[in-house]
């Protein structure tokens, strides 16, 4: 039966309806009304039967949800009802969908992994391209096409190895919402071979050894044509062979120079677990000359422009291109591939060089084992590389590695 007219509301009603000393109601008729409270608010609320009971779902308040918006969603409940889902069931189904969309998983998921500061950037980075297009998108609803449609955009802009990363973050998230009951299937598994493929370049890195003499001598010479902050990281680089970001992000709260030890927190290492580095002779020295010059405060390596914050990433490349040596042929994360490839040929155990290069363990008991058993080795291999840099950079044609014991 049709409403009587006077069972309508009207904007007009509504904008003239004032504030009283208690809440009262605007009725519209089918259960729909509008409470007025005495703050002035004017809030949407539909009364429906179910069964032998009353109850009350809000539908928002007015003017953001407008008269005919809320007879629109009334008579969506209404249609429910027929089909027994009541409107607060719709409406917490409604927010069961909005939590399982890839976005809301992918933050989830995020949320729980433990990466340092920088990755964490990447990884955020990564997942702000792929939300515009599929973060809306329910996880379980979540097909192959519709992520390498993403995939392709990222492609077409020459971002190949960026679109290689997001279908792998794309993956983890949807792993995890397989893990947690929310998907069946994981669409990236279908696109390994949809995308073009990358090269992979490495860093450029110096590794026959009078080359390498020829770049600690050219470190060196380096004195008093930059700043103190450059200079100092070019000696430390070769003896500690750490991340670019690790050193430069390098604390005095980190170091132990008593027990000749530099141990840098899980929140500044790229699996997050705390790495320690083992200090010799000469990157002591280094360390206590550099105390006495500049204090035992705050960052070992400020920036010119602002002391509070470190030399940037490519402060040290670009000290490097100064001393003559191109990108093509030295970086400043070469100085790791320098130490990998020339301690392995002198016949360190992998097991050492790969703990001190902080590569990640997958065998977890193996991985405790290994901190545990084998720093006293690490603290030889360290002096060893040490002595052997020091030959090196002597030039005296008579440098003869001391080969450890496989």
């Amino acid at each position: 039966m049709p409403r009587r007219a006077k069972e309508l509301l009207s904007d007009a009603r509504i904008r003239a309806a004032k504030p009283g000393p208690t809440a009262y109601k605007l009725t519209d008729g089918g259960g729909l009304h509008l409470l007025v409270t005495p703050a002035g608010s004017r809030l949407w609320r539909l009364r429906y039967g179910h069964g032998a009971t009353e109850s009350m779902v809000s539908l928002g308040p007015y003017p953001d949800v407008s008269l005919a918006a809320a007879r629109t969603r009334a008579t969506q409940m209404r249609g429910g009802l027929v089909h027994g889902v009541t409107p607060a069931a719709a409406k917490r189904e409604a927010r069961k969908s909005r939590a399982n969309t890839f976005e809301a998983v992918a933050r989830e998921w995020f949320a729980k992994q433990r990466y340092a500061p920088a990755t964490r950037d990447k990884v955020e980075w990564f997942l702000s391209l792929l939300y515009p297009h599929i973060g809306k998108d329910p996880v379980s609803a979540l097909e192959p096409p519709a992520v390498l449609n993403v995939l392709r955009r990222i492609e077409s802009r020459g971002r190949h190895e960026t679109a290689h990363r997001c279908r792998a973050l794309v993956g983890k998230v949807m792993r995890y919402a397989i893990a947690t009951g929310r998907a069946q299937r994981d669409p990236s598994a279908d696109l390994r071979d949809a995308l073009a493929s990358v090269t992979v370049e490495h860093h450029a890195a110096i590794t026959k050894p009078a080359r390498v003499g020829e770049l600690l001598r050219a470190i060196d010479g380096y004195r008093g044509r930059g700043h103190p902050s450059v200079e100092n990281a070019l000696k430390l680089a070769p003896l500690v062979f750490v991340r670019p970001g690790e050193l430069r992000g390098a604390n005095w709260s980190e170091f132990d120079l008593e027990n000749s030890e530099w141990r840098i927190p899980a929140d500044r290492m790229k699996m997050a677990e705390e790495h320690v580095v083992p200090l010799s002779t000469q990157a002591v020295a280094i360390l206590r000359a550099l105390k006495s010059g500049s204090g035992d405060r705050g960052l070992l390596f400020p920036s010119l422009l602002d002391p509070r914050r470190p030399i940037s990433d490519n402060t040290l490349n670009a000290a490097l291109r100064r001393m003559g040596y191109g990108g093509a042929e030295m970086t400043s994360h070469g100085f790791r591939s320098m130490a990998s490839t020339l301690l392995n040929e002198q016949g360190w155990h992998p097991d050492l060089i790969e703990l001190q290069l902080a590569h990640k363990e997958r065998n977890k008991v193996r991985a405790a084992y290994n901190k545990a058993q084998r720093l006293a080795e690490r603290r030889k291999m360290m002096q060893a590389w040490a002595d052997y840099l020091d030959g090196l950079k002597a030039d005296d044609g008579k440098v003869v590695a001391i080969r450890a014991q496989a």
